[in-house]
This record gives structure tokens, sequence and C-alpha cells, in this order.
């Protein structure tokens, strides 16, 4: 069982930053691609942005050239850096492990609340 624990949420005006930050409890954090997502009220959950082990990165449309996917295998992280927010970034933030390359499970974090407010 991997536990996922995020933290960098909050309240930010439009314009402004956040940099989210997922660290997982499992010790083959390399083998697992990891991935936020997210979930609007009354919408479903979609893809914000996913990093492979090997470093390959992907992107929403909606947030590409202001958010930024990001690990670290030492320290068992992944981020996102969020620039350029705007109010239609206000969600729930999941961050996800998804071993299915190398037989593992799929994981999910808790979620992390950010709020766009002017």
């Amino acid at each position: 069982q991997v536990q996922l624990v995020e933290s960098g949420g909050g309240l930010v005006q439009p314009g402004g930053s956040l940099r989210l930050s997922c660290a997982a409890s499992t010790n083959r954090f390399n083998f697992y691609a990891m991935g936020w997502y997210r979930r609007a009220p009354g919408n479903q959950r979609e893809l914000v942005a996913t990093v492979t082990s090997s470093g390959t990165t992907n992107y929403a449309d909606s947030v590409k050239g202001r958010f930024t996917i990001s690990r670290d295998n030492a320290k068992k992280t992944v981020y996102l850096q969020m620039n350029s927010l705007k109010p239609e970034d206000t969600a729930v933030y999941y961050c996800n492990a998804d071993g299915a390359r190398w037989a593992l499970g799929n994981y999910w974090g808790q979620g992390t609340q950010v709020t766009l407010s002017s």
C-alpha cells in the first residue's frame, strides 16, 4: 500500500502562483508514473499533468504553459508548480501514483483544495 500526502493548496488571487507537493511512502517511487488530477465543483475528475518515471511529462491543454510537473525521486515527491492561475483552476487537486507498467498498484492522495478568489 502506498500513501500519498498532498500539501500546498490554499486561497490565491487570479494571476498568482501555488506549488503543490505530494510525498509518497513507497521505496519504489521510481517505478511509478506520477500525476496530478483535479475535480472542480459539479465536474468529473480530470487529468492536469503526468510525469513518467523517466521524466516524460504530459499536460492538459488548459494548463500548458502555466503549470509544470516535476519529481524528485530522492525525496519521493512530485510537485505541481502552478502559475498565472485562473478562476477556472479552482478545484480539489489529487495526486496519483500509477504503477501499472511494473504490475504495481494505482493510488490516490486525499486531495488538496485550490481556490481562486479576488
